[in-house]
């Protein structure tokens, strides 16, 4: 899961991205409104982390943009996602100010300053809703992933995975059974400044097989990579990528 913070403090911004970084997410911070769409448009992330009192302007003004649709001046690969589930986190802790970012679109809105664990926690709410989840358990056949605790058991069996394989066995499981490029994979487990090898994605998927079995994951060659649901037939994505 990708996270942008768009946050001008640099203490908060560091902090909330070492606790972002070991809770399993790839993370890039901004810290004006001008960075922030620039990296929304060229990259696709799973949530945003949005302070509202930033140098060159509010962070309503970028929310208000993002669930705009049809920007003006961008061709359609280059529009953010619009539904991309956003937090407000802001010092601004009236209830009409809550109520503003919540009727501009944010799914959350967590008051300055909050526990870095209720953070995650409204996060992961986030994203389960996002997806049409209501379980906060990820289940497939007879595997389980808890992405509270970062657990996955196979019949009921512990499994240790790296952080990464864990990341994209979320990622695969949360797409099902859309097929993911090895593009999307990477933006998905990697920030603009994290190292990446030419065949990592390849590394985590052999990893995953051999621990959880090689039917799991299955190959659309010169596609990518997803999980089938039971009976589903795979769900190409708009734009084909390598494997």
């Amino acid at each position: 899961m990708r996270a942008l913070v768009v946050e001008d403090d640099p203490g908060i911004a560091s902090g909330l991205a070492v606790s972002l970084r070991q809770a399993g997410y790839a993370v890039d911070v901004c810290s004006t409104l001008e960075t922030a769409w620039t990296a929304l448009s060229v990259e696709p992330f799973d949530v945003m982390l949005l302070d509202l009192g930033l140098p060159d302007g509010d962070g309503l003004d970028l929310l208000a943009r993002l669930r705009r649709p049809g920007e003006r001046g961008l061709l359609p690969e280059h529009l953010p996602r619009s539904d991309m589930p956003v937090l407000i986190m802001t010092a601004r802790d009236g209830v009409s100010d809550r109520i503003s970012g919540l009727d501009s679109g944010a799914d959350d809105y967590l008051v300055k300053p909050f526990d870095a664990n209720e953070l995650l926690a409204r996060l992961r709410a986030m994203l389960r809703r996002a997806s049409g989840r209501s379980n906060p358990m990820i289940e497939h056949g007879d595997l389980v992933l808890d992405p509270a605790h970062h657990t996955v058991h196979r019949a009921g069996e512990p499994v240790a995975l790296g952080g990464k394989e864990f990341a994209l066995l979320l990622t695969l499981l949360q797409a099902r059974p859309q097929v993911l490029s090895k593009s999307r994979l990477e933006s998905a487990l990697y920030g603009f400044g994290d190292a990446l090898e030419s065949n990592a994605i390849e590394v985590h998927v052999h990893h995953l097989r051999r621990k959880l079995g090689e039917s799991l994951i299955k190959t659309v060659r010169g596609v990518g990579y997803f999980i089938p649901r039971e009976g589903d037939t795979p769900v190409a994505p708009p734009v084909s990528g390598p494997p």
